[in-house]
């Protein structure tokens, strides 16, 4: 249902080093990019995540209770991603752990400070 989510930049470059390396440990690659965005997914008809200088020129900024969710296929794939994320210069927002039975997640902000879930459920 979710085509592509849009999250701002203000520094493409710097975000595309950061989510290149994040997208690799999930098994996506880029799929599209332009001089103003960037796009991420598992193939071309997946959903995409696209990083993007804001089309009216002005800054881009976090959205306060905004939130983007990668699905992983697993626990050790949520592990992976939010150590990745932190390495890179990410800032933790809630360890990788079980929230219930049946959903693993961990939350962290990129480096422009945008919330983002990576989660396995089953």
């Amino acid at each position: 249902m979710i085509g592509y989510v849009c999250i701002g930049t203000n520094d493409l470059a710097r975000a595309a080093r950061f989510y290149d390396e994040l997208a690799a440990v999930l098994g996506a690659t880029r799929q599209g990019e332009t001089e103003r965005y960037i796009g991420w997914g598992r193939s071309a008809t997946d959903s995409l995540l696209l990083m993007i200088k804001p089309l009216d020129g002005k800054p881009a900024n976090v959205g306060n209770g905004s939130m983007v969710s990668l699905l992983a296929e697993s626990k050790a794939q949520v592990d992976a991603v939010y150590k990745k994320a932190l390495a890179l210069g990410g800032k933790d927002e809630g360890a990788a752990g079980a929230r219930s039975p049946d959903f693993y997640a961990a939350y962290f902000r990129d480096l422009e400070g945008n919330k983002l879930a990576v989660y396995y459920s089953g």
